[in-house]
């Protein structure tokens, strides 16, 4: 099993660190560093209350003035590159805020996030004064550095996973569009990628708004037409039907349905939490034209209190001729994951094709047998 990224903070990386402080400020006590940071509970800490530690106790170790922290920052970045240095943005977000640092502070956000990234730091100060910081991300994305106009579309994300939500913008999107508008023909796919996460994450609140942008943006260049289908994906799942139709995917017509047959199973159909079943599928498209379809299954998993929720998988996407035979298999895994947990109970598993549900079957999943037979002794 993979050690956590959390353990990546151990005491030969902060001893390392603290040597390239002591380097250029020589009162730097990296022992004293050290001990400050791993100190009882670090065992306990995950991995982002791990980095907020180290930029706290950081900051009781450097000049008092946050001027003088970040030249000594500075004087040591070039060799301080890669995701453990979050902790370098993260020390501007914790100690810079003050109104008099601002300038300081956007400048340290834009030089240390080619180094790590400064999607998460930046987000305090846009909940802090967005008016502000808004134009700051329109400057970033006209910056020559890929990295940089990434975190003007990933540091203003509504829903960017890890970090803060950005409450202001999953109300009203508007201040996003301007900036996403400058970076939609963007050279890089590292920058491209933001804009659609971006736009992603405006779909799950305002989806008229992105399927509007998608409207102006498809045929403007294959990149942006890259952004907008990635973009609309979670509307795409939902099966919404104007994004369908703007992607081509084909629907019934003139009470005429798009398959003529349709079949699921599993097998087995009983098993444990943590074992697997076979998928097997089988549908019939109707005649006439080549038609692009979106296979997908989707299981109502049941929940801690008996209720059911419904996970979409995707089995295929595909233009297919008409008339055309589909058939296919899919393993399934029932292990618990750290986002799922798995329950006990007769689970609906549903074929679907362009979002509409054709066939179905269930699958009765019941407790593991060890734990089972440790609740019996």
């Amino acid at each position: 099993m993979a050690e956590p990224l959390k353990d990546m903070f151990h005491q030969t990386f902060l001893r390392q660190f603290g040597e390239k402080v002591h380097k250029v400020y020589d009162a730097f006590d990296t022992e004293d560093f050290i001990a400050a940071t791993m100190d009882d509970n670090w065992d306990e800490l995950a991995l982002k209350e791990r980095i907020r530690r180290i930029s706290t106790v950081l900051g009781k170790h450097l000049p008092p003035r946050y001027e003088d922290s970040l030249n000594v920052l500075f004087a040591i970045d070039g060799t301080c590159v890669g995701f453990p240095y979050l902790f370098f943005p993260d020390f501007v977000e914790v100690h810079g805020q003050a109104q008099e640092h601002w300038e300081l502070s956007m400048q340290a956000l834009e030089r240390f996030t080619s180094k790590s990234s400064a999607e998460f730091a930046i987000r305090s100060f846009l909940l802090r004064d967005p008016e502000r910081a808004m134009p700051q991300m329109t400057a970033w994305a006209g910056s020559p550095s890929e990295h940089v106009r990434r975190l003007a579309s990933e540091g203003c994300r509504p829903r960017l996973p890890w970090g803060q939500a950005l409450p202001i913008f999953k109300r009203d999107p508007s201040p996003l569009l301007p900036v996403l508008e400058l970076l939609k023909n963007d050279p890089s796919l590292y920058v491209r990628k933001s804009v659609a996460n971006n736009l992603n994450d405006i779909a799950k609140d305002h989806p008229s708004v992105v399927l509007d942008t998608a409207i102006r943006w498809k045929g403007v260049h294959p990149d942006t037409d890259w952004i907008v289908r990635h973009a609309c994906r979670t509307l795409i799942r939902k099966a919404d039907p104007e994004v369908l139709a703007l992607f081509g995917y084909a629907e019934s017509v003139d009470e005429m349905p798009l398959t003529t047959f349709s079949s699921i199973s599993a097998d087995p159909p009983v098993l444990p939490i943590g074992g697997s079943c076979e998928l097997a599928y089988e549908l019939q498209i109707r005649e006439g034209e080549p038609v692009r379809i979106r296979i997908e299954y989707g299981i109502y998993f049941v929940k801690a209190r008996m209720q059911t929720s419904r996970k979409l998988f995707l089995l295929s996407d595909k233009t297919v001729s008409g008339g055309s035979y589909l058939t296919g298999t899919r393993t399934h895994r029932w292990a618990d994951l750290t986002t799922r947990l798995h329950y006990p109970g007769e689970h609906r598993i549903v074929l679907l094709v362009n979002g509409r549900e054709i066939a179905s079957t269930t699958v009765l999943l019941e407790e593991e047998k060890h734990l089972a037979d440790n609740k019996q002794s």
